[in-house]
């Protein structure tokens, strides 16, 4: 028999009894839809982090303090005061490093306008605003002269501005922080979330040496953010930033650091690969409705041989070979997964843009996780519907006549 002739005999199969054919195909339907739907909103979501962890700057490059130690007890990550202003000033040294800026932050009450807030208040360098990609939309950034006088001036996040100043111009405002009076010069351009949710326009930023001088009374900061000239000098730059440091504390190569260098790749490395996981295990868990509605293909062919016993017998007998039987079969099998492959893209299609702008959750169609749903269901009829195919195939055309 011609392939052709196939395919027509097997879809007239099919088309007789149209709602056990649908039916059989739901878990086909279902699995397909599911597993797209679900890397869908997973990569979507790899691309939110990634998004977030972008807009913190390009080509970041942060240096903590160590871990300090009480009593044999490791006191975590941070807790070691070791840097310092000057530990700044030296990797300003560093070629690849295009911008440098000490950090120093507490959080305080602040008061001012129509009121008060309680917020965090970062001793920065004007470099920050390089590094940090961030820009001023009202007035200016405080400049190097202030920070060597520990000008009492601060630039102020969206946030700050709608809260304490909502219905007023806050250039030229003052606002006291603590005890310490100070002026605003700029407002910040808005940033939104962060990657762990936090809001970034809920910020002060000040000169470090007035944080340090006249609020924290501190000579240790709690970081140094640096901005490499770009991602293929990261690895360089940091590893030039260890050699200096270690030079300037002291610390021969053998023992442990007081500080700790991170890279923006190294951060979004770590993100991204959670919601990576999550996707994998989201779309295998998908996948198992597939098996499932594979199943229940090869339960239903089973039961549609047993039903056509008489017919392949009489198709033996007029001069079909069992190879036309097993094509015939495994055909109806194949059409059955591929028809709803095709039907599960389109609902998961029409989910995700549902997901999308009805919802407003972040999705991102992949192509090839489509195609290979598309190519699996297909292979899911082929493995399923041989053993029925094959059992069809086999039948003593004699017995089968005498069916009933």
């Amino acid at each position: 028999m011609r392939l052709s002739k196939l395919l027509l005999t097997s879809s007239k199969s099919i088309l007789r009894n149209r709602v056990r054919s649908f039916l059989t195909t739901l878990g086909i339907i279902i699995g397909v839809a599911s597993v797209i739907i679900m890397v869908a909103i997973g990569k979507g979501a790899q691309q939110d982090i990634k998004d977030q962890i972008q807009s913190m700057g390009t080509n970041i490059i942060m240096i903590m303090p160590g871990s300090s130690s009480s009593r044999g007890l490791s006191q975590g990550s941070g807790s070691r005061q070791s840097l310092t202003l000057k530990d700044a000033d030296k990797l300003r040294t560093i070629e690849s490093l295009i911008a440098v800026s000490p950090l120093s932050r507490i959080n305080s009450q602040v008061i001012g306008g129509s009121g008060n807030w309680q917020t965090q208040i970062y001793g920065v360098d004007p470099d920050y605003l390089a590094i940090r990609e961030w820009d001023v939309i009202s007035g200016d950034m405080f400049t190097k002269k202030d920070i060597a006088t520990s000008s009492k001036v601060v630039v102020i996040g969206k946030t700050i501005a709608d809260q304490l100043f909502a219905d007023q111009d806050p250039i030229g405002q003052s606002i006291r922080i603590g005890k310490v009076p100070m002026k605003i010069v700029g407002v910040l351009d808005e940033k939104g979330q962060n990657a762990m949710g936090q809001d970034q326009d809920d910020i002060i930023l000040a000169p470090v040496s007035t944080v340090l001088n006249r609020m924290s009374r501190q000579r240790h900061i709690n970081q140094i953010m640096a901005s490499a000239s770009s991602m293929d000098v990261i690895t360089d730059a940091s590893a030039e930033i260890e050699m200096i440091l270690r030079a300037a504390h002291r610390i021969s190569d053998g023992d442990d650091a007081d500080f700790q260098i991170r890279t923006q790749a190294d951060i979004m490395d770590r993100a991204t690969s959670t919601a990576r996981t999550m996707t994998i295990l989201l779309g295998a868990i998908a996948g198992v409705s597939l098996f499932v509605g594979g199943i229940g293909i090869m339960n239903i062919m089973l039961v549609s041989v047993t039903e056509r016993t008489r017919e392949i017998g009489i198709r033996m007998a007029i001069g079909a070979r069992e190879s036309d039987i097993l094509l015939q079969f495994l055909i109806e099998s194949i059409v059955l997964s591929s028809m709803g492959g095709i039907i599960g893209i389109l609902i998961a299609l029409g989910a995700i843009w549902g997901v999308t702008n009805i919802i407003g959750f972040n999705t991102s169609i992949d192509i090839a996780t489509m195609f290979l749903a598309f190519i699996f269901s297909g292979a899911v009829g082929v493995f399923f519907g041989f053993y029925p195919a094959r059992k069809a195939a086999r039948l003593n055309p004699i017995e089968a006549l005498r069916y009933e």
